[in-house]
Parts: structure tokens; C-alpha cells; sequence
């Protein structure tokens, strides 16, 4: 790091500037602080500091809006934005001004010097250029403020401005399609279309066609020229939901699209170019297809440039109330009656596990503003309502196959058979040992680590693991981890 620079630092909050005087003078640095924008602009104009800190929310001005000023004045001037308003809209709008990185409050003091440290030795062809805010308002297309929300608003704002393919993975009913349409509505493409397709809902047989489109007189029942989704799309996004799904022939010809940037239709002879951003989607586990001859590894690879994991709703149960409102005012917007949840019934909101994630709650947000008279839905009304849907998804008295009868030595055998049945008369690939254990290996870490809330170390401790092998092991097979934030306050 790049040691003797001053950094200018605006903060309302005279507790966090005394934080990051002390955090970046131990680094070498020079630290000037101010709680204005006023103060701030003056300095920079002065041409002083090498780089800035500055919250977004200041007694005399936005310090969002202060942003483009200082890249118009001072281009090369790096600029780190803080703001304890951690929605995908701030992330975004600090992104499209320009500045070099954005940290959502509260933060760790390690990664904001790891910032610190990247913003000073980036070379200043490499500083981000400031584009026309746009006036969005406050639509939320993403909702909640979690850690893990927080990195998938920071990973968003960095691709607004690509046309990098992403790959969304979660489990159903965690909005991967939200994902995908805030990709499209606040990045460059924005002006063209969204085009959505499930490959899970379309018959093997017309996937092709759909994708693609059929000439009149293609097969039968062509009976006139029709558009597939890649032209429908064509200036736009494509977002292919359920990609897991999708047959290994119509992997073929998406393999083809993205290697070539082309594409012919169904019965057709012309090449058409492919313009268009593809986002896919799946909560299906990608590399175990893989491993079982289901999926193409090399169109794996193509569509995950950019992997984005989107949390399920027991991860970040902080979100919930926020969630939970939000849907509250969406369904008095369509006409349903005016309803609030108690303190109580809300903390029991918190308390479940929500297996259908964030859809689950939709519905019973809806089914609360429609069936029940009383205004104030306390914690009896939620506790029948969970009660009810968690007797809906057990198994029958009679069924053989319930959580307490299936051992885990019973569930690897049954997926193991399964894996072998399906290659029919095949082995499968070799090598089969190590992809099993990983494959063991990698939820056992996830899980450690979410019940440590990301602390290598105690993870390390609870696995019966040396520190240095968890790290390893992270890396290896791609564990995600969410730690928890220490710095908090602010604007």
C-alpha cells in the first residue's frame, strides 16, 4: 500500500472519523476529516489529498451529488462512497458517478484499508468515468440490508456498465428473476427489452424453436416464420431461468450462440447475430451435472463469467421486517385492506426458516392482508399461519422416507444410486471419489461457517480443522462467506 498520502475524509459522524484517523494513520497515511461537504470541496479544490472518503449523507449537501464534481474537476482524484443507506439504488447511483468503490455501513475497518489500498495503487486509466445519473426514484427492485445483500449490491453496481454474462444461483423462491431484471433496468441495455424464458416449462422439443425461432414450413405445424427469444431480445436482456434444465441438444446450439455471436432459426440458412446480455438462472447445482453428464462443462463456463449467489431468506433474516412491509404496502397498492404486523408477530416472522424463502413470504403476506378482519396481525395469527404451512410440507404418517427415519449414510447411498442410474449401462467419469467428498465437504463448511457467522477461526474449531486448511478448502471449492460487520453509524 501506498504509504505518506493524505486522504480527505467526510463524515457527519465524528466517532467514525475518529475511527479511520486512527485506522489510516496506523497505515503511514495523512488523514484531514471534516463533517461538510463544504469543507471538503474546498480542500479538493486546493488540491489537496490523494484520495476521499465520503459518507453519503451530510448536513449541507449529498455527498453522491458531490461525487461528479470532483471527477470533473480532479479525474483522477479515487473516491471511496460510505452510506449506511445500503440499497441497490446507492450502490448503483456511487457506481454511475464514478467512484472507485462503494462500502456499505457498517463495514470492517480490514476492508475498507484493503480498499484503501487498491484505490491508491490502481493506475488512473483504470479509474471509473462518471455517466448521466438517471432519475429512478426510489423504486427497490432488491429489498433489504443485510451483509449478504450487501455484497450482492456492490457485485450489481460493478456490472451495470458490462455486458459480462451472469450466471444467478439460489434456491426457488429467492428472486433470481429480480436479480436479472435489476441487471437490465439500471445497466446500459436498459432501453431494449427483458425477455424472459424457464427452460423447466418448455417440452424438450420446442426448446430449440424458442430460443431461436422457426422458418415457415420448418417442422410440422410451422405453418408461418416465427421470432425466438434471442430476436425478441435483440438490444436487450435475455434471461434464461431453470438454465439446469435445459436438454444436452439445446446446450449445443447456446454453445454455439456464445462462442460465435451468432445464431440461425429452426429451418434457416442466414446467420442473425446474437445482440443481446444473457443472464441465467438456476438452483439446480451446475457442477454436479457436470459430474453426472447432464450439463456441458465448456457452456458452464460461458455462462459463468460472473457468478452471483443470491442468499436464501434464512440468511439474512435481519431483512425480514423490511421484506415483510414492503409487501404489506404492495398489497394495499392492489386493493387488499391496510395491515401491520406486530413486534411480536414480526420477531416470529424472524424465527422461521422460510424453506420457500422470500416467495413463501409473499404469499403469506397476501393470504394475512386478505383473510383476516383485524388491522394488527399479532403473533397468534402468524403462528397458525406457520403452523398450517409447515403441516403442508410434511410427509404422511405412513411414508417411509421422513427426516427422522432416513439416516445420512441413507441419503448418500440413495444418491449415489442415483448418480449411477444416471449413466444407465455407463460408469460414470472417473475421478468419482474426490467429487464425492467434495461435494460433502463443501455444505459442511457452508454450513459451519454460516452457524459462525463467518469466523474462520471458530469454524476451524467447530470442524476439528487446522485454520490454514479451512482457508484452503474455502478457496478450493468455492465456499461462500458472509462475515459479520463491526463499524456501523452514520448516514
Amino acid at each position: 500500500m501506498s504509504e505518506g498520502t493524505t486522504i480527505l475524509v467526510a463524515d457527519d459522524d465524528r466517532a467514525i472519523r475518529t475511527v479511520l484517523h486512527q485506522a489510516l494513520g496506523r497505515q503511514g497515511h495523512t488523514v484531514r476529516s471534516t463533517g461538510t461537504a463544504s469543507t471538503l470541496w474546498q480542500w479538493i479544490q486546493e488540491g489537496e489529498g490523494q484520495l476521499v472518503i465520503t459518507d453519503v449523507v451530510m448536513p449541507d449537501e449529498n455527498g453522491l451529488d458531490l461525487v461528479p464534481r470532483i471527477r470533473k474537476l480532479r479525474p483522477d482524484l479515487r473516491i471511496i462512497v460510505m452510506s449506511a443507506q445500503s440499497t441497490l439504488l446507492t450502490a448503483v447511483r456511487a457506481t454511475e458517478r464514478g467512484a472507485f468503490e462503494y462500502l456499505p455501513k457498517p463495514f470492517d475497518l480490514n476492508e475498507l484499508i484493503s480498499v484503501v489500498n487498491r484505490a491508491l495503487s490502481a493506475p488512473a486509466a483504470s479509474m471509473p468515468r462518471s455517466v448521466q445519473p438517471r432519475e429512478d426514484g426510489e423504486r427497490l427492485p432488491l429489498i433489504g440490508r443485510s451483509p449478504a445483500m450487501q455484497e450482492i449490491y456492490r457485485a450489481l453496481a460493478r456490472l451495470m456498465a458490462t455486458d459480462l454474462t451472469v450466471m444467478v444461483t439460489g434456491e426457488s423462491g429467492a428472486g433470481k428473476e429480480l436479480v436479472a431484471r435489476a441487471l437490465h433496468d439500471y445497466g446500459k441495455r436498459r432501453k431494449g427489452p427483458f425477455i424472459a424464458l424457464n427452460m423447466a416449462a418448455i417440452p424438450r422439443e420446442l426448446i430449440e424453436s424458442e430460443l431461436f425461432g422457426h422458418e415457415r414450413g420448418a417442422f410440422t405445424g410451422a405453418v408461418q416464420r416465427s421470432a425466438g427469444k434471442f430476436e425478441q431480445a435483440s438490444g436487450g436482456t435475455l434471461f434464461l431461468d431453470e438454465i439446469g434444465d435445459m436438454p444436452p441438444e439445446a446446450q449445443t446450439r447456446l454453445l454455439r450462440v456464445l462462442q460465435e455471436g451468432e445464431y440461425m432459426t429452426v429451418g434457416g440458412r442466414t446467420p442473425i447475430k446474437a445482440n443481446v446480455r444473457i443472464v441465467a438462472a438456476t438452483h439446480r447445482d451446475l457442477r454436479r451435472l457436470i459430474q453426472q453428464g447432464l450439463f456441458r462443462e465448456d457452456l458452464f463456463y460461458r455462462l459463468n463469467v460472473v457468478p452471483i449467489r443470491l442468499p436464501p431468506l434464512r440468511e439474512r433474516l435481519d431483512d425480514i421486517p423490511e421484506l415483510a412491509n414492503h409487501y404489506l404496502q404492495a398489497a394495499t397498492a392492489d386493493g387488499l385492506p391496510t395491515k401491520v404486523l406486530s413486534p411480536e408477530a414480526m420477531a416470529r416472522l424472524k424465527q422461521h426458516r422460510w424453506p420457500g424463502n422470500v416467495r413463501e413470504l409473499v404469499n403469506l403476506v397476501r393470504r394475512l392482508s386478505a383473510l383476516y378482519s383485524e388491522e394488527i396481525i399479532g403473533v397468534e395469527t402468524i403462528e397458525a399461519e406457520l403452523a398450517d404451512a409447515v403441516s403442508a410440507m410434511e410427509p404422511s404418517s405412513d411414508s417411509s422416507d421422513t427426516a427422522e427415519d432416513v439416516s445420512l449414510a441413507d441419503a448418500v447411498d440413495r444418491h449415489l444410486q442415483a448418480m449411477f442410474n444416471a449413466h444407465g449401462d455407463r460408469l460414470p467419469p472417473d475421478g468419482m471419489y474426490d467429487r464425492v467428498i467434495s461435494e460433502v465437504e463443501r455444505p459442511l463448511l457452508a454450513l459451519a461457517l454460516g452457524a459462525t457467522r463467518g469466523n474462520q477461526l471458530r469454524a476451524a474449531r467447530l470442524l476439528g480443522l487446522n485454520r490454514n486448511t479451512l482457508r484452503k478448502k474455502i478457496k478450493d471449492l468455492d465456499v461462500p462467506v458472509v462475515r459479520t460487520p463491526q463499524v456501523r453509524r452514520g448516514g
